[in-house]
């Protein structure tokens, strides 16, 4: 070999030992192209997985829609619901029971889960809820005001003044200047619109949505202090969710111009 083919082969090997170490150096850098087509591949990578929502009970029949557009909208999702009183879902919370998120029926029960620092962010206000009283198909006892449930001979039920529907209630009879005893007091909202609708009780104040979910198993009759007595719906992610990405976009969901169309359907209020 001459010695001028011999410096060719030199200068050739160690041109590609060079472009070897650029490129090297190139794939370490964390934008280099090959880089962001991963971290392209990862956004773009589909929900998957179980999303588990604690919500309160007046929130199934919407909030049960939306579960299963979501799933349709996310192939290979699943949603499942924990329904009840705001109290005891924020109590299971705090003492342990897996969940993604909470919806709760007042910024007051939300407070338990974030003051215990169970809840990852801040909590967003989704809907508004107003109350109203539900009475017998055809309302045979001829109620037309808060006032007339203190009639001694009527059979009125009341959510629990610990739950959100209660503490509501409890502020429209303030606003009143008004007294009631009731026949019972339920733990959610749906166990005192049960009541109703199978006949064991006269009356009972319930949410403006429960009623018109109740369809004719009810009438519905309002009431002035029930402006008074407005809740707030927050929701938010909870720290430990066993799957936060999937939450978050459910989330996302609830409060986007098509979530709430169905929420406002259902009768709740914006924001």
């Amino acid at each position: 070999m001459t010695r001028t083919a011999r410096r060719t082969l030199r200068m050739t090997g160690a041109g590609a030992a060079a472009l070897l170490a650029l490129s090297a150096c190139s794939s370490s850098d964390g934008t280099s192209p090959a880089s962001d087509s991963s971290a392209s591949g990862k956004a773009s990578e589909k929900l998957s997985g179980t999303v588990t929502v604690f919500a309160a009970a007046s929130l199934k029949e919407s909030f049960t829609t939306l579960g299963k557009d979501f799933e349709k909208a996310h192939p290979g999702t699943k949603v499942t619901f924990s329904f009840g009183g705001s109290d005891s879902l924020a109590a299971g919370i705090t003492g342990g029971a897996p969940a993604d998120l909470f919806a709760a029926a007042s910024a007051r029960t939300m407070a338990v889960v974030t003051d215990a620092g169970d809840a990852s962010g801040t909590p967003a206000t989704f809907v508004r809820n107003e109350l109203e009283i539900a009475t017998l198909p055809g309302n045979p006892d001829r109620i037309g005001s808060l006032k007339d449930l203190t009639e001694p001979d009527l059979k009125v039920v009341l959510c629990d003044r610990t739950v959100p529907c209660g503490a509501a209630t409890q502020k429209a009879l303030d606003a009143g200047g008004l007294k009631l005893t009731p026949v019972s007091y339920e733990q959610d909202v749906k166990s005192a619109l049960t009541k109703v609708e199978l006949k064991e009780a006269d009356a009972a104040v319930v949410y403006k949505t429960d009623v018109k979910a109740a369809g004719d198993k009810v009438e519905g009759v309002e009431f002035p202090e029930s402006a008074d007595a407005v809740n707030d719906y927050p929701i938010a992610l909870l720290k430990d969710a066993p799957n936060p990405v999937a939450a978050e976009e459910f989330i996302a969901y609830v409060r986007s111009a098509e979530g709430q169309k169905v929420l406002t359907a259902a009768g709740f209020l914006t924001p």
